[in-house]
Order: C-alpha cells, then sequence, then structure tokens
C-alpha cells in the first residue's frame, strides 16, 4: 500500500486576523481551508504558520514533508533567511513546491527563479477566466476548457519570471490583461507549481475548480521514487577497478 502524500500548508496567516473581509471568509486561516481539503481527498497534512517557532518549518517538519505549499503577502520581508536557504535544501533535494497568488514575491519563490517576479496588479473585484493551455497534462485533470473565478484580484503581464518548463494556465480578466497563471518549474530534483488564484478577501479557495486544481497540483509536485539520492555529494568509491598505470 502507498503511503499518502504528506502535504505542509504555510500561510502567513496576518490577513486572517487583522483584515475584516479576510476574517469572515477564513476565520480559521486559508491554511486551514486549504489543508481540510488536501486531507479529504487523501492526502496527510499538516500547517505551518510565520509566527511559530521557525515559521513551523523545522529540519524535522520539512524532513517529513512531499509538498509545501507557500502563501504570503505583506510580511515577506519577515521570513528568516535561514529558513528560506533550508526550504530551498529540500527543493532541490526532491521536496515539491507550490507558491500561490501574492507568494510570487515570496523570498523562496524569488531565490528559486532568480528574478524578481514583479507583475502588474489591480484589486477590482473583476472577473477571470483561467484558460488551460496544456489539457494534457495532470494538473489539468477534470477541468474543462476554462474555469472562472466571479471575482479577483488581477495579475497582468509582464510577469518577470523565467521561461516556464510547462504553462497550463493562462488568465483573462475582465479588465482587459492577460497572466501565466499556472507555471512549472523544476529545479535540482524538486518540482514547483506557480498558481496564481487566492486573493485573501475573496473566496476563491472554496471554489471547486481551484481545489481541483489544488490537489492535482500535490500529485504533481510530490517526488518520484527514487528521485532524491541521499549523499549523493559525498566520496565514493569506483565500481570498478582503475588503472593508473
Amino acid at each position: 500500500m502507498t503511503a499518502p502524500v504528506r502535504v505542509t500548508i504555510w500561510n502567513e496567516y496576518h490577513a486572517e486576523q487583522v483584515v475584516e473581509a479576510s476574517k469572515r471568509l477564513y476565520p480559521d486561516g486559508m491554511h486551514q481551508v486549504i489543508a481540510d481539503h488536501l486531507a479529504n481527498q487523501g492526502f496527510k497534512t499538516r500547517t505551518a504558520t510565520l509566527e511559530q517557532p521557525e515559521h513551523g518549518l523545522t529540519e524535522d517538519v520539512l524532513n517529513n514533508t512531499d509538498v509545501l505549499t507557500w502563501w504570503g503577502h505583506l510580511r515577506h520581508a519577515d521570513v528568516d533567511s535561514t529558513i528560506v536557504d533550508r526550504v530551498q535544501r529540500r527543493v532541490l533535494g526532491g521536496m515539491g513546491l507550490i507558491v500561490l497568488h501574492s507568494g510570487h514575491e515570496s523570498k523562496i519563490f524569488q531565490r528559486l527563479m532568480g528574478t524578481s517576479c514583479d507583475l502588474k496588479w489591480r484589486e477590482a473585484n473583476e472577473k477571470e477566466r483561467v484558460w488551460v493551455t496544456n489539457p494534457g497534462h495532470s494538473i489539468t485533470k477534470g477541468l474543462g476548457a476554462f474555469f472562472e473565478i466571479p471575482g479577483e484580484e488581477m495579475y497582468g503581464e509582464p510577469f518577470i519570471v523565467p521561461e516556464p518548463d510547462e504553462l497550463v494556465f493562462i488568465s483573462w480578466f475582465e479588465g482587459g490583461e492577460v497572466f501565466r497563471s499556472g507555471c512549472c518549474y523544476k529545479r535540482g530534483n524538486g518540482k514547483i507549481f506557480y498558481f496564481r488564484p487566492g486573493h485573501e478577501t475573496y473566496p476563491t479557495y472554496y471554489q471547486s475548480e481551484v481545489m481541483q486544481v489544488m490537489t492535482n497540483a500535490v500529485l504533481w509536485a510530490a517526488p518520484s521514487e527514487g528521485a532524491s539520492i541521499p549523499g549523493e555529494r559525498n566520496h565514493i568509491v569506483p565500481l570498478e577497478p582503475i588503472n593508473l598505470g
């Protein structure tokens, strides 16, 4: 029997405590809504937040995480760079990373992308139409040609990131902008997925299509068997004798 994928849902958990609209929508935090959904899909979930010791991302937690999801917004600068180093090592070693919405400016995403990850934005409660650009991709399983989010914050191009290894979604907004809203990357042995929707004052994480993407993305990002080879950088003896004569 295959062990369930172990998912840690990391959330800054700031807006839900200080912004009235966020408090009403996510009284226990966005991380809990995501964790509950993923647990119902059979994943083994745990949550971690900024104010916990070591931001909840201890060595033990990360060593027992197959996929880490990351949501942050106003307090990116408060994330300890030592923890960013720790997460980066785990991603390079094979842990999956799903970066959500305003996590595009997180230290860990900028570190792994090597760019500013800047973009255009507007908060006007406008419709977002998310187009599937790669219908054969596992992250798009169960979706139609597109799905719509009734009200969201707009993100617009140019999105200052490296060209994605695979692009699975492009969003169109009511105000006219478009955005690469589902980007897949490989860094070291780890898979990274950036997924745009999820502003804290909209009920995005209660929408079935969004959570279908989350489920699919966890399965995609989970490390494949043998993806990480312990001790691969250590000195090793040759497999057969070397003739030095």
